[in-house]
């Protein structure tokens, strides 16, 4: 895990949406301590790392997260509770309590803090964003993919479907699960059956597994199919990211490009906008309506494309970075390998817009001048080591 400054300082404006109904005020007396163990299993390490009750934070050293690590933190015994209890407590009238999986991620630190900014406490009801992410690796190690998007996505539902109230749950799936699809732009409703990479494959497979146990056990469920994800504290993997550490180092960069020299665009989208649509789902999230694993009647199953609606090619993606970083790029370009990258993204977003209040505010420039300022000053001025 990263070491990270303080999560005050990241960029993130989860912005507002409609008023929490009754279901979310009644869900203030959902039982915590149902959720104790897997609470643990799930968010042990991560907040204590990231979410303190205000008095431990009084000193420097406990308020700059670059300054924590796995080596100067206790995981266990009556002080640990205490701060995950802490950090579960809700502070606003209509808050509610959230399990946040992955809260060390990219996407699930910006979301784990814009719910403690609202007043949320960050253990109880469920936001699932754990996951391995990526194409490209998965031809590397498919067994991991299978562990943690299949395997772990079951464990998880499973626990959720016993629980009792059960919890409803908003989980990450992927644009990836759109694969070879070629209609644009891509609605919910197209087919999604032509997985492009394992990685896709996974998600798809946990979209069926999601129907599985809405259908027999009564989960309400949401699935968030993110469209490129960027922005401060995102994965060194992406492009946009490795583009600006090989850039400012003098490195050659690879620019894709398909058949016949067609164009490789992306509808990047950014982290304050996705943020928005994850706490939309869950303030829109209906109730589960099983109990100890017996479904008592139909319940809310959804997915949603959280998108930009415009795709931007990767050779425009590279300009806007030589102007902000004002050095100019030593380009390579290629041809794009058969490793589960598909030549376009393209998201309609008209559904989550009416459902939600979804709206994305950040166009590319705006969105990669806050990542470089972030970068800059994190990797530059700051002096960390970006492999």
């Amino acid at each position: 895990m990263s070491s990270m400054k303080h999560i005050d300082n990241i960029p993130s404006t989860p912005g507002k949406f409609k008023e929490k109904s009754s279901y979310n005020r009644l869900r203030l007396h959902f039982s915590i301590a149902k959720l104790t163990f897997w609470s643990f299993v799930f968010l042990g390490l991560i907040f204590v790392c990231f979410f303190r009750s205000p008095s431990s934070s009084s000193s420097p050293a406990s308020s700059d997260l670059s300054r924590r690590s796995l080596r100067t933190s206790s995981y266990d015994g009556p002080a640990w509770e205490k701060r995950i209890k802490a950090s579960a407590k809700i502070r606003s009238r209509n808050g509610i309590s959230v399990l946040v999986t992955g809260a060390a991620g990219f996407v699930g630190t910006h979301v784990s803090s814009a719910l403690k900014r609202r007043g949320d406490g960050v253990v109880g009801h469920v936001m699932h964003l754990a996951a391995q992410a990526g194409v490209r690796y998965a031809m590397e190690n498919p067994s991991s993919y299978v562990h943690s998007n299949i395997a772990g996505l079951v464990n998880l539902l499973e626990f959720c479907k016993n629980a009792n109230p059960q919890p409803s749950i908003a989980w990450a799936s992927s644009s990836s699960v759109y694969g070879l699809n070629t209609k644009v732009p891509f609605s919910e409703s197209d087919r999604t059956d032509q997985p492009a990479s394992l990685y896709a494959a996974t998600k798809k497979a946990g979209e069926e597994i999601a129907h599985t146990y809405n259908h027999i056990y009564g989960l309400s469920l949401t699935g968030l199919r993110f469209f490129t994800v960027y922005g401060p504290w995102g994965r060194p993997d992406m492009a946009y990211f490795f583009f600006t550490r090989d850039i400012l180092k003098g490195k050659s960069i690879s620019i894709f490009e398909g058949a016949n020299h067609g164009t490789v665009a992306r509808d990047f989208t950014y982290i304050d906008d996705i943020v928005k649509g994850c706490l939309g789902a869950l303030d829109t999230a209906e109730k589960s309506t099983g109990s100890g694993g017996k479904k008592k009647g139909p319940a809310q199953l959804r997915v949603f494309n959280l998108g930009n609606t415009s795709p931007v090619p990767v050779l425009d993606l590279v300009t806007i970075l030589e102007r902000l970083l004002k050095v100019k790029a030593k380009r390579a370009l290629m041809k794009l390998p058969r490793n589960g990258d598909v030549q376009f993204t393209h998201a309609n977003i008209s559904f989550a817009q009416r459902e939600l209040g979804y709206k994305p505010t950040t166009d590319l420039h705006t969105g990669l001048k806050k990542f470089v300022r972030w970068y800059l000053s994190y990797y530059v001025d700051g002096k960390k080591s970006a492999q």
